[in-house]
């Protein structure tokens, strides 16, 4: 299996894990040779109820006996859009109530951007330093990360950088801008959050409002309860005027939506019709899977227990001297080492040893730690002391 896995399927590193698996439940995924490993990952925060969820799993078998794809996005009434579209808009501010379903965070990044771009009437964008927002021509040309980027340019025109945090350059958010793209929580860069009200700033006070440029929030990672509230940006005291999200949104099954006013979304269905299209976006059987889980989430004590939980993982590690900081907010939490050689010390001694963690696309020094929001109390401490004992060796 490793042998046709490398050879037949495209690569993303020269160095993939390679681990194969057999099956997965609740916060452990097995390997072939039945090795459990306990998951801190949630396969990159997707897995947000945890593995094989029985009520993801009977939403999904109850859709697959009434219809799967029956036609391109848009043009039926499907229950089960609708509903998640209407859950959705239930956990935000009224004049958020417009969602379009896609298929992947990426996708939800080129549709947010094309809306802003169309609404506005403007081309240039605003996006932050060592953002990630996707892996697309237009997301990427919203990444600021060279040296991700410079292999696959001339990307799309019309972005300019500004350095996250940083209040002095919000000045370059001007007339000519359509929109503000920003992470609620930087991701790649190292779960760096919002500090001093920046982004109630970026909205209000200074720039996006006075100049009429849209501002968009990507939640893909800290969305749907992995910070204690459903949305990151509860967490920060501003309004988006666009909201991408993905990720744990599916449960595990793979799925995306951008989400603005109804005067916002609007502009797409007119001038030219079919502003954005898609053919399997909102694919019932996907639908099913995030509504169910948008339900159990919204439903359950699981955004106050990620809060919970993250004092947890920051009780095991706050004295420890090789870790010189912890950041990020309730189950999206990274630990930072002195080298990125150490950091992945950890990461693979800790797989061999049967805990997956992982790291993180732009700070080499960064341990993930992002666990289903379902773990136990009994799993994060299991893992805490296993990465304890690894940071004891360095």
């Amino acid at each position: 299996m490793k042998d046709d896995f490398l050879k037949h399927q495209g690569q993303t590193t020269p160095h993939p894990l390679a681990i194969e698996i057999s099956h997965a439940n609740g916060s452990y995924i097995y390997d072939s040779n039945g090795k459990a490993m306990l998951d801190f990952v949630a396969g990159v925060s997707a897995n947000s109820l945890g593995h094989n969820h029985p009520k993801v799993n009977e939403a999904i078998k109850n859709q697959l006996a009434q219809y799967t794809h029956v036609m391109v996005y848009g043009e039926f009434i499907q229950k089960p859009q609708v509903e998640l579209c209407k859950a959705l808009a239930a956990s935000l501010p009224p004049n958020l109530s417009s969602v379009y379903l896609v298929n992947s965070g990426t996708e939800a990044t080129e549709g947010a951007l094309k809306l802003a771009k169309r609404f506005t009437g403007r081309s240039e964008i605003i996006a932050a330093k060592n953002a990630y927002h996707g892996n697309t021509q237009g997301a990427m040309s919203v990444c600021g990360a060279e040296q991700q980027n410079r292999a696959f340019r001339p990307l799309i025109p019309g972005t300019k950088f500004i350095e996250y945090n940083n209040e002095v350059d919000l000045e370059k958010i001007t007339t000519n801008t359509a929109g503000v793209i920003l992470e609620t929580i930087q991701g790649g860069a190292g779960f760096i959050e919002p500090q001093n009200n920046y982004l109630t700033k970026v909205k209000q006070k200074q720039r996006c409002e006075e100049v009429g440029a849209l501002l968009i929030l990507d939640e893909i990672q800290s969305g749907v309860g992995r910070t204690g509230t459903f949305w990151g940006f509860e967490n920060y005291n501003v309004t988006p005027d666009i909201i991408i999200t993905g990720k744990g949104l599916g449960g595990g099954m793979p799925i995306g939506a951008f989400i603005a006013s109804f005067e916002v979304m609007d502009c797409l269905k007119e001038h030219p019709k079919l502003g954005h299209i898609t053919t399997f976006g909102g694919h019932p059987i996907i639908a099913s899977a995030g509504l169910a889980t948008v339900q159990e989430i919204t439903s359950s004590n699981l955004m106050k227990e990620a809060l919970r939980k993250e004092k947890i993982i920051r009780d095991a590690f706050k004295n420890h001297p090789a870790v010189k900081e912890i950041r990020g907010k309730g189950l999206m939490l990274a630990l930072l080492v002195d080298t990125p050689e150490a950091a992945s010390q950890v990461i693979l001694n800790c797989l061999d040893k049967g805990l997956i963690l992982f790291w993180l696309l732009f700070e080499g020094r960064a341990i993930r730690i992002t666990p289903p929001l379902t773990i136990s109390d009994e799993e994060l401490k299991k893992g805490c002391d296993l990465i304890v004992s690894e940071l004891d060796k360095l």
